[in-house]
């Protein structure tokens, strides 16, 4: 996909291996190509409750490692949104991290049917890649091209018989990828449209990618906020905001990068 010709993963390790990481970085000689993890909730997680467009009340809680919005309370079969491929800004922020998914579980059960996109900073070049995982498994790479405003689409659903269909396209370069997997014993407890901050031996710091904006998210075929989702807002372990979840505007909601 680059013009390395090095593999996306490989690209990853290398900047885990060579980023000068303070906050969350694991030791050089461990480092490994991110994944993407179940919510990680703040030590300072204080929930409330705030009222969001449409007079839909949400609770508000705090993550570490995730931002957006959590459907919880029920079991879910299918989440999808749209949004534009963010551009991340690399100058002086290499080694950071930022990831944009769909999913099931992984709220509060320790499961993630996802996929998504994910940018990162290779020195103060920004890298783009799509993906999908099947959490605690590894995540997997495609191969084809991503860049910063691309039209994206994602969707996961379950299809009954423990298959799940997991489906990224990128509409600009006209290519999507369907994959399909088979897994048991998942709680589906949770359907989530998310910007992660990738984990690898701990909470990776955060790339800036400004403002992305989710468009007609959908849950069980209805939009995400008619299920007074859970709206996420990521902070470092000491409580600084690093990207806030803003309310609804009809199905819309955007994401604000704040800080590392």
């Amino acid at each position: 996909m680059f013009v390395t010709h090095r593999s996306t993963r490989a690209v990853a390790a290398a900047v885990l291996a060579a980023a000068p990481f303070t906050a969350f970085a694991a030791p050089a000689a461990a480092a490994v190509a991110p994944s993407f993890a179940p919510l990680h909730q703040s030590a300072v997680h204080t929930p409330f409750f705030i009222s969001h467009g449409l007079h839909v009340s949400n609770t508000t809680v705090t993550s570490t490692n995730w931002a957006g919005y959590a459907a919880t309370g029920s079991t879910y079969t299918s989440v999808s949104t749209s949004y534009t491929q963010p551009s991340v800004s690399c100058s002086g922020r290499s080694g950071t991290y930022a990831a944009f998914w769909v999913g099931l579980d992984g709220y509060s059960s320790s499961t993630v049917e996802q996929t998504g996109t994910m940018a990162y900073c290779n020195g103060s070049t920004a890298e783009y890649v799509g993906w999908y995982e099947m959490y605690p498994q590894g995540s997997n790479d495609y191969s084809n091209t991503v860049k910063a405003g691309d039209s994206i689409y994602e969707s996961v659903t379950f299809s009954g018989t423990k298959t799940y269909t997991l489906v990224l396209e990128d509409k600009t370069r006209s290519w999507t990828k369907t994959t399909t997997v088979s897994a048991s014993g998942d709680a589906r407890s949770s359907a989530e449209v998310i910007a992660e901050a990738p984990y690898s031996g701990g909470v990776l710091p955060l790339a800036d990618f400004g403002t992305v904006t989710f468009d007609s998210s959908l849950v069980n075929g209805s939009n995400l906020s008619s299920f007074s989702p859970t709206a996420i807002n990521m902070v470092s372990s000491s409580g600084a905001a690093e990207a806030t979840t803003s309310g609804f505007s009809g199905d819309n909601f955007g994401i604000t990068w704040d800080s590392e």
